[in-house]
């Protein structure tokens, strides 16, 4: 990408298009498009087309999605297929309609069947049932990556696709019922701390695996895969390495200071059992992470208490 070239990053206030943002600003591109949802509704397909013909950007980074944790995922089953699936389609054919050089778009690991082999590969995509409890954000994001296939082969796009494994970072959800797993932990054993709670109660039973990515590193793999990589085939992003529930649990009370008890609610779902990314492609590609999950969580931590505490 050219220094001078115009890029837009939607979804720029949220943890991944944030990160994006601040890595971006960071090797020295200061020509960003940002619009917020209130300024532009990605929903509405007139509105995007318009913004995207008259605004004419060189590279787009489609980070915009409605995201949440197995929770917000069953409950509102329809809106996270609407209006995931309006988002990208409006974005992905406005940036063909308005000759975007090149496009990235983000998926999730939930594309890949329930039961697939571990670790997950590129090509066991669409080889078997999807987890129930995501299937709707899982199809819309499946829909993605085949609508970036499709535009190549019939239009010549340099349309992309990755797919990230389980994310965190500064400008997470902490919401108890909608969040992701780790912001959801935080927030919970934090709280606890504060007013003396004897334990805290977690969904499921602890055994599912689980692999966690910082957002800054996600931002660094996506700028280098922009950068480096022009292929039709999504590409995995992770480390390659994953913990337990019970185990990111502990890290987590750990780095929080957390001496109360751990009840785990079995009534719960655990969700898919395990979701390892094999990210061999990448490293061959010649990028990867640079931040453990135990750094990680402790960078989070900060900014929970310096950001998102004082707003609650």
């Amino acid at each position: 990408m050219e220094k001078t070239a115009k890029i837009y990053v939607a979804g720029h206030n949220g943890m991944v298009g944030s990160a994006l943002v601040r890595r971006l600003n960071k090797e020295g591109y200061l020509n960003l498009l940002t619009k917020t949802s209130k300024e532009l509704d990605l929903r509405i397909q007139n509105d995007v087309f318009s913004f995207l013909i008259s605004e004419k950007p060189d590279y787009v980074f489609l980070a915009a999605a409605k995201v949440g944790g197995i929770a917000a995922n069953d409950t509102f089953r329809a809106d996270f297929l609407y209006q995931n699936l309006q988002i990208q389609n409006n974005i992905i054919h406005g940036s063909y309609l308005s000759g975007v050089k090149k496009l990235l778009f983000l998926g999730s690991s939930c594309i890949y069947p329930k039961m697939a082999p571990q670790p997950l590969k590129e090509e066991y995509l669409l080889t078997g049932a999807l987890e129930s409890t995501n299937e709707p954000y899982a199809i819309a994001k499946i829909a993605g990556i085949k609508m970036c296939e499709a535009y190549r082969d019939q239009f010549g796009c340099n349309f992309i696709s990755v797919m990230p494994t389980n994310l965190y970072g500064p400008n997470d959800n902490y919401h108890l019922e909608n969040s992701h797993v780790l912001p959801s932990m935080i927030r919970k054993f934090h709280e606890a701390k504060l007013i003396g709670k004897p334990f805290v109660e977690l969904w499921g039973t602890g055994k599912p695996m689980r692999e966690f990515l910082h957002s800054d590193d996600l931002a660094s793999a996506c700028f280098y895969i922009m950068e480096n990589y022009n292929e039709k085939t999504h590409i995995n992003i992770g480390i390659g390495e994953d913990v337990s529930i019970k185990e990111l649990a502990k890290i987590i009370q750990n780095t929080i200071g957390y001496e109360g008890e751990i009840v785990w609610n079995t009534d719960k779902p655990d969700g898919t059992p395990r979701k390892l990314m094999d990210v061999s492609k990448l490293h061959e590609l010649g990028w990867k992470h640079s931040i453990d999950l135990k750094e990680g969580i402790e960078k989070v931590y900060e900014d929970f208490k310096n950001n998102i505490v004082r707003k609650m």
